[in-house]
């Protein structure tokens, strides 16, 4: 029976394959970056990883895909060199690093690994030495030759000037009394050291980076006989303070103490937790403008948004940045943490003046500019950043701009500069009117926006939404870029004036003297009704001069005949409203008259069955018209249309005839005659 039973389990291991025998735990990010290195660097033999080293530094990495492609660390280049991999070593004679490093104790692979003078501090204190090489299991992240080398003239010295209480404590800080391996190290987690139990801060990133109190791991997993070692960048100190706690003794920070005290959010920052502050100084304050200052200052809301736009919610260290990366601040935005040589960068800008001051629950990098979200600005301030300035100057001059600096909720609709490339319109009453139209009276969302949705306007109008596979608009104006919600308006980019309905589609028609001779045709046909009521139309309507175009006596048949007129005319009215935006390439848009229109839209040309449009986009209540100059024929008025029905009709024959062919030579013989009767008719 136990043999059976253990037959089972292996027939069911070969069915789920090697994935089911093999599978081991996940990979941690580092494990995954180390793996590519040895994968990169598998040419030049065993154990061989690939490294990128910064050109004219002595730093290096081990590289993940990204990398090994850009070759680049911080936007600087970098060189590829081969090394052993950690814990192996080369042989005379052999390809590659084939030898595993013997293993010895801590104090011994301290030297194995690069951190000589960790070695040498350890033999000037009295008991690490002998505690390193006896007995026990231990860790320890041991600053390289060159961390210790880079340390202040000061404080080195106050370490050796007292080897066995300073030097000693300070050694005993980068010790674990346990052996912790990089597979254990998780992001935001804490070990305890052998310096009065005093924490150390871990963090390990997607990209593989693992940081000790930001220090850098440069080589980890140094097996020895009483441990493991893992060499670091840094020399790491102990962590007392929390975010707050700092704040408070900073100098530089007067300003954001004061904020922080009137947001409440200390309560925030002096919690638990692994938070990254981008903290402004009183610098940074100083380069906005007194007023916006005072205003963001006075408003309780919109300085809680400004001080979370400057706290990431996790802790990131600057060694852990080698490209850009978005992350989340707790106000919900996004930032791009990024670097440029040995520069921290937010949003593409190098403000950090100071990075890596380490709390109890997180860091802190100075910062010499606000971050202002959007949404503690005005809709000037908003507009100021977006490419709506001209249509901001007319709002201004036309007195508008009470609206767009106060507490009213609104959603102000500004065309693109690129509008006015030809000029700005006149300041006048109609002006301004038009412009009190492109403000909604509430604060709205683009996203929350819905097809036939009514938009209320300051002017008194009725805006109308349409959403289309690939644009939202308002009447005839399209949304341009993503919109940006302020303090108390938001605003929308469109990409044209809007223009409200002024009337129904037969008040436009009657209007406007071009279209006299259509609106006697609709009239004739007995669609002025149609047109005057409440719907959706899209309207393709002729000019005097497509009717004056037609052959006099065509033209007097199709007006003698209300029925035919009442069928073309059907056929330009679509039964749907569609604004020339809201196109794209190809739209087929159904009739009233039954059959579609064909509506195009390239370089800002609409077609209708490949015909110009004239004018696009004149709105009415119950509609929109677009000018035409040429009298639009249904499918079935088309010359060429109507042969293509003969010809299908006599393909449909010799196709029937083919068949028959199989059961009659008879048949056989007559189907040439088919064949060249379908030519002739193609023809």
């Amino acid at each position: 029976m136990a043999l059976l039973v253990r037959l089972l389990a292996l027939a069911l291991a070969l069915a789920l394959g090697p994935a089911a025998t093999l599978a081991g735990p996940a990979k941690s990010p580092y494990q995954l970056v180390l793996q590519h290195s040895q994968l990169r660097g598998r040419q030049h033999g065993p154990n061989v990883c690939a490294v990128q080293k910064l050109i004219g530094t002595n730093k290096k990495y081990f590289t993940n895909c990204k990398q090994w492609y850009q070759r680049k660390i911080c936007g600087k280049s970098t060189v590829i060199s081969y090394e052993c991999c950690p814990g192996y070593e080369k042989v005379p004679g052999e390809k590659g690093c084939p030898a595993a490093l013997p293993l010895s104790n801590l104090y011994e692979t301290l030297g194995v690994v690069g951190s000589t003078t960790t070695q040498l501090y350890t033999d000037r204190t009295e008991k690490l030495r002998p505690e390193m090489e006896g007995p026990g299991s231990f860790t320890i992240f041991a600053p390289s030759n060159e961390a210790w080398a880079s340390l202040p003239a000061e404080v080195l010295d106050s370490l050796v000037s007292n080897v066995n209480i300073e030097l000693l404590n300070a050694l005993r800080y980068h010790m674990v009394d346990r052996r912790v391996l990089t597979d254990e190290l998780k992001h935001g987690m804490a070990l305890t050291s052998m310096y009065q139990n005093s924490n150390i801060q871990i963090h390990h990133y997607p990209n593989g980076i693992i940081t000790v109190n930001c220090a850098r791991l440069l080589k980890a997993d140094h097996h020895a006989t009483n441990g493991v070692v893992h060499l670091i960048d840094k020399v790491i100190s102990t962590i007392t303070n929390n975010i707050q706690q700092i704040i408070e003794i900073e100098d530089t920070f007067e300003t954001l103490r004061a904020a922080v005290a009137a947001s409440g959010l200390n309560t925030v920052l002096e919690g638990d937790g692994q938070f990254t502050l981008l903290a402004p100084t009183n610098e940074a304050f100083e380069k906005i403008p007194a007023e916006t200052l005072n205003r963001i200052l006075g408003d309780p809301e919109a300085l809680r948004d400004l001080l979370n736009n400057h706290i990431l919610k996790s802790a990131m260290c600057a060694e852990a940045i080698i490209a850009g990366v978005s992350m989340e601040t707790l106000g919900g935005t996004t930032l791009e943490v990024g670097c440029s040589g040995d520069m921290l960068t937010i949003n593409g800008k190098a403000i950090i003046s100071n990075k890596d001051i380490l709390a109890t629950n997180g860091v802190i990098h100075f910062i010499d500019e606000l971050l202002i979200p959007d949404s503690a600005k005005t809709l000037f301030e908003l507009a100021a950043e977006s490419d709506v300035s001209t249509a901001v100057d007319l709002f201004r001059q036309a007195g508008l701009g009470t609206h767009l600096s106060g507490n009213e909720r609104v959603t102000l609709l500004a065309p693109l500069n690129s509008v006015f490339k030809d000029g700005t319109p006149r300041l006048d009453a109609q002006t301004r009117s038009l412009l009190l139209n492109h403000i909604v009276k509430d604060q709205v969302a683009s996203k929350y926006l819905y097809h036939g949705q009514t938009l209320d306007t300051l002017g008194g109008k009725k805006l109308r939404v349409f959403v289309y596979r690939n644009s939202l608009c308002i009447e005839n104006s399209c949304i341009a870029a993503h919109d940006k919600r302020g303090r108390y308006g938001s605003l929308f980019t469109m990409d044209r004036m809007l223009t409200p309905p002024m009337g129904t589609v037969m008040d436009i028609l009657k209007g406007d003297s071009r279209f006299s001779m259509l609106v006697a045709a609709i009239q004739s046909a007995g669609l002025t009704e149609t047109l005057n009521r409440e719907g959706v139309y899209t309207v393709f309507a002729p000019t005097n001069e497509a009717f004056q175009a037609m052959p006099p006596e065509e033209l007097n048949k199709l007006l003698g005949n209300a029925k035919e007129l009442a069928n073309i005319l059907k056929y330009h009215v679509g039964d749907e409203i569609l604004v020339s935006g809201g196109i794209g390439a190809l739209v087929r848009l159904k009739s009233l008259q039954g059959d579609k229109l064909e509506v195009s839209s390239k370089n800002n040309v609409v077609n209708v069955n490949k015909e110009p449009v004239a004018e696009a986009d004149i709105m009415a209540t119950n509609g929109v018209v677009h000018v035409i100059t040429t009298i639009l024929q249904p499918p079935a008025n088309r010359p060429q249309e109507r042969g293509d029905e003969l010809a299908d009709s006599a393909l449909e024959i010799f196709k029937q005839a083919s068949a028959f062919s199989r059961a009659s030579q008879r048949s056989v013989r007559l189907a040439p005659v088919y064949q060249r009767l379908l030519e002739r008719m193609k023809h």
